[in-house]
């Protein structure tokens, strides 16, 4: 066994032993599809009474699960982006848009990369008609030109 897979699974019975300690339900995650990092995150959200059946899931990667553990942690409707076609990157910008109440429907597109959701989400938050840069086929570069523009002429 090489350093790294040792260390790998060593991190994965850390995580089990970890869980066990706390009277968690390490049935959720040891498992050995998952990573030790996803079994991380799933541990956590345990800890923190969550319901991590949300995203106890192989299909997302540890940074995805992170993205939709803290959407739970804020009482969010992880629900709009808890999918496994968006990026972590994606998710964050989603959630930010949920935390300060804007409408993320016009963004949460998996169509969108994140920094092109990141300034449809700048554009809602000043207030901004954000449809003369809402197209994916606006890169995000052009986007903010569009966006300080509309911003120079409000």
């Amino acid at each position: 066994m090489n350093s790294n897979n040792y260390f790998t699974q060593w991190s994965k019975i850390l995580q089990i032993s970890d869980g066990l300690e706390k009277g968690l339900d390490v049935s959720w995650y040891a498992k050995p599809e998952f990573t030790w990092e996803q079994m991380e995150e799933i541990r956590s959200g345990l800890e923190e009474g969550l319901d991590v059946s949300v995203y106890a899931k192989p299909e997302f990667n540890d940074g995805q699960m992170n993205q939709i553990r803290l959407g739970l942690e804020g009482n969010l409707d992880v629900s709009i982006y808890a999918k496994a076609e968006f990026t972590w990157e994606q998710m964050d910008e989603i959630r930010y848009g949920l935390e300060d109440n804007l409408d993320v429907s016009l963004y949460a597109n998996p169509e969108f990369d994140s920094s092109q959701m990141r300034e449809i989400r700048i554009g809602l938050a000043k207030n901004l008609d954000v449809s003369p840069y809402l197209n994916p086929n606006i890169d995000c570069k052009e986007m903010i030109i569009i966006r300080l523009e509309l911003e120079s002429n409000k």
